[in-house]
């Protein structure tokens, strides 16, 4: 597997990240790539399917408690001093990351889900199972993931309810996803 390294920083001094709602992003975006970031359905099995044939693998990079980028806070309702329960994990095709994906979810409401016992499993596959499940709006960033150093060329965004609990998943898809299955840059 490609060796991702790890820094971590946490909110205090960081710049809020810039997320658009996906619609406007649009003229920015190639049609191949419209289809990858505007999509709602499961990440994993899209990126199963394209890979044709590659063996794919969650890597769980970090999961822990702890406090929250200011930006996810905003998008989660919560208070930014509130911890909550956060996984990083990479997407991976025959062991180069194509997605790093940042989860989020405020403690008080995980009530038993036990998404930490996800491990190397990816959460698409808990969270696309779950019936009443709602998504809500996408939103796209140019910017990179603030969690772990590397270059990404769209990164997306979305809350979904489920029980009461609501998780913020962010995906940044990377330059090996674009070399791999021939993408434009943007």
């Amino acid at each position: 597997m490609q060796h991702i390294s790890l820094t971590h920083t946490h909110w205090l001094g960081c710049p809020i990240a810039r997320w658009t709602p996906v619609a406007a992003a649009r003229p920015a975006m190639s049609l191949p790539w419209w289809r990858w970031v505007a999509s709602t359905d499961s990440l994993t099995a899209r990126l199963i399917a394209a890979g044709k044939g590659r063996q794919f693998q969650v890597c769980l990079l970090r999961q822990s408690v702890g406090d929250v980028f200011a930006d996810e806070a905003m998008a989660l309702g919560i208070g930014r001093r509130r911890y909550a329960w956060r996984r990083e994990v990479a997407l991976c095709l025959d062991g180069t990351p194509w997605v790093v994906a940042r989860s989020v979810a405020p403690l008080t409401q995980l009530r038993g889900q036990r998404l930490d016992m996800l491990g190397e499993r990816s959460l698409g596959s808990w969270l696309f199972q779950q019936p009443g499940l709602v998504r809500g709006p996408l939103e796209v960033s140019t910017q990179s993931p603030r969690f772990i150093p590397v270059e990404s060329l769209w990164g997306r965004r979305s809350r979904f309810q489920h029980a009461g609990l609501s998780l913020l998943v962010q995906e940044y898809f990377l330059p090996a996803m674009a070399d791999a299955l021939a993408l434009p840059s943007r």
